[in-house]
């Protein structure tokens, strides 16, 4: 598997994946009818890094790499993943979060914060506390979850 950064053609790839993953709404705090403006500019905007994880040629997931907040707090990043249905339980979000903790590194980042992960992604949570992500504070029922109604969401954070 490669990772590298995404360009303008591997929209329509990271859109396939983005766009069941918004219609679920169990992961993401998009609208469930997001179109697909919505989703890049909540995905792809222009202060974010792009990334894919490509293999045969097929792209398998995509992540961002963004400063969290601007002037004082524009040395702590903010990332986000997503990963193919078809491909999940491969280590494709494995390998995008190691990757984008090295980039954060090398691109003087601090830190690492997820603003907002639905505590029932039990696979996620589990997968971020591995790579040293701590839970900061649970945001007690900030999620509605289609199936499971009001949840928690986490703040997460880990130093670089």
């Amino acid at each position: 598997m490669l990772i590298r950064p995404a360009t303008p053609a591997d929209w329509p790839a990271i859109w396939s994946i983005l766009e069941p993953i918004t219609r679920g709404g169990e992961t993401l705090a998009l609208p469930r009818d997001c179109d697909e403006a919505t989703g890049r500019a909540y995905f792809a905007s222009p202060e974010k890094q792009n990334f894919v994880a490509v293999d045969g040629g097929a792209v398998l997931g995509a992540s961002y790499i963004r400063p969290n907040q601007q002037g004082g707090g524009a040395h702590i990043a903010n990332c986000g993943y997503i990963t193919a249905e078809a491909a999940r339980g491969r280590g494709i979000a494995r390998a995008l979060c190691a990757h984008s903790i090295e980039h954060a590194r090398a691109q003087d980042f601090r830190g690492i914060q997820f603003n907002f992960v639905v505590s029932t992604n039990e696979p996620a949570v589990h997968l971020w506390q591995s790579f040293g992500f701590e839970v900061l504070t649970r945001l007690s029922g900030a999620f509605e979850h289609p199936k499971l109604g009001f949840v928690d969401a986490l703040v997460m954070f880990k130093r670089l």
